[in-house]
């Protein structure tokens, strides 16, 4: 027996009984964006093709026992040609810099994540029946590395969001690991919000019931209804309502209206209502606020939020203290609201390390790449013991 790889240039090239076969090696960074239904609904709803700078080239591994027989797919990497570095959350533009300087093109790249998900999950999928371990597998594609590269035309390959087991074990070889910083709230066995209120100081407590009293009140005669609303309840008109507020805070912040089509919510909808919870706020009978969320039984994960009207402390309600009133709920075991922002430590998110590996085949801005992250590791683990030292929560005695 024999491992071979080759791109695999849609999701729609592998048939369900294939994927079927294929799972995460650790369920405890399963998430439901490692997931045909995901990754399919982004390439066709046109999210990422060729136009939008995500091309799909994803990895397959196939087991080649005979050259008689069809190639046992065994192994998937999802992965994509870029030719830009926006929407991935671990940036490299001053990389892209260094290679422009010296007339040496950096794009396209090959990057091996979920796109505009900096959510922390396996970036292989593998076939627990094959007489190859996960290790093994691991084993092949790293050697095959320039291989792959080479195939694709790419300058560097990049492993965004990885579990710090996986990335340990690329950075033992030749892909540099990059630390960066998330914050997430983990569910202590919590039984309901009072209940994670109570560990935090009375301070901060009193803080918190202010803002979300001021969220839900716009002026004397004005309020604001909050719904969390999921499976049958996402209907086409909630859906339309989120795409606007989506799209109108994206024009206003970045100067377009997204990086996802409509066409891709409306395939969730109706293909994965069951992993989606959306939180409408809505004022006068009309929503003016939305935040979108995925979950699966072991986590929440806060992804995209729009508002149609300013309303002091309505996005902290909707998108942090609505997701943790949900995962206590449905007993999840953490909720992590999305990337950046130093404001969610106060409100009970702790500072949690993130993990990227990243190959550059030109062996000079390799090394300067590696210089450069272990100075800004220092950085970075200085920002996160800072976080953890303005946690709001109650000084336990040692």
């Amino acid at each position: 027996m024999a491992l071979s790889w080759k791109p695999i240039l849609s999701v729609d090239d592998i048939t369900q009984q294939q994927w079927r076969q294929l799972s995460d090696d650790n369920p405890d960074y399963s998430t439901p964006f490692l997931s045909y239904v995901f990754l399919k609904g982004l390439e066709m709803s046109g999210s990422v093709d060729g136009k939008t700078g995500w091309q799909s080239y994803h990895i397959g591994i196939f087991d080649s026992a005979d050259e008689n027989q069809i190639k046992r797919l065994i192994g998937f990497i999802p992965c994509y040609l870029k030719t830009h570095s926006y929407g991935e959350y671990v940036f490299d533009h001053a990389w892209a810099n260094a290679y422009q300087h010296h007339q040496v093109p950096y794009y396209p790249k090959l990057v091996a994540c979920i796109p505009f998900t900096p959510v922390t999950g396996s970036r292989m999928l593998v076939d627990a029946g094959s007489s190859y371990s996960f290790e093994e597998i691991t084993a092949f594609v790293l050697t095959s590395t320039d291989n792959i590269l080479e195939h694709a035309h790419a300058s560097s390959l990049h492993y965004l969001f990885l579990p710090k087991y996986q990335s340990d074990r690329l950075a033992e070889h030749k892909l540099l690991q990059r630390l960066s910083v998330q914050f997430v709230w983990q569910n202590k066995g919590y039984q309901d919000f009072d209940a994670f209120m109570q560990q935090m100081t009375s301070r901060k407590r009193r803080s918190i019931r202010k803002e979300r009293t001021g969220a839900l009140t716009i002026s004397e005669t004005e309020t604001v209804t909050i719904k969390r609303l999921t499976g049958d309840l996402l209907t086409e008109e909630v859906l339309a309502d989120f795409y606007l507020c989506y799209q109108q805070t994206y024009l206003k912040r970045s100067g377009h209206t997204g990086y996802l089509t409509k066409a891709f919510f409306d395939y969730l909808q109706t293909q994965m209502r069951d992993n989606i919870l959306i939180v409408m706020a809505y004022s006068l009978g009309k929503c003016i606020a939305s935040a979108l969320f995925f979950y699966n039984d072991e986590q929440l994960f806060g992804r995209y939020w729009g508002a149609l009207q300013d309303v002091s402390g309505l996005h902290f309600e909707c998108c942090y203290y609505q997701g943790i009133e949900f995962a206590i709920e449905k007993q999840l075991r953490q909720f992590n609201p999305g990337t950046q922002g130093e404001h969610k430590i106060l409100r009970g998110f702790e500072p949690t390390f993130c993990y990227s590996n990243h190959y550059l085949q030109h062996p000079d801005f390799q090394a300067a790449v590696d210089d450069f992250l272990q100075r800004e590791k220092i950085g970075v683990q200085h920002y996160k013991l800072q976080g953890e030292s303005v946690l709001p929560f109650k000084q336990v005695d040692k």
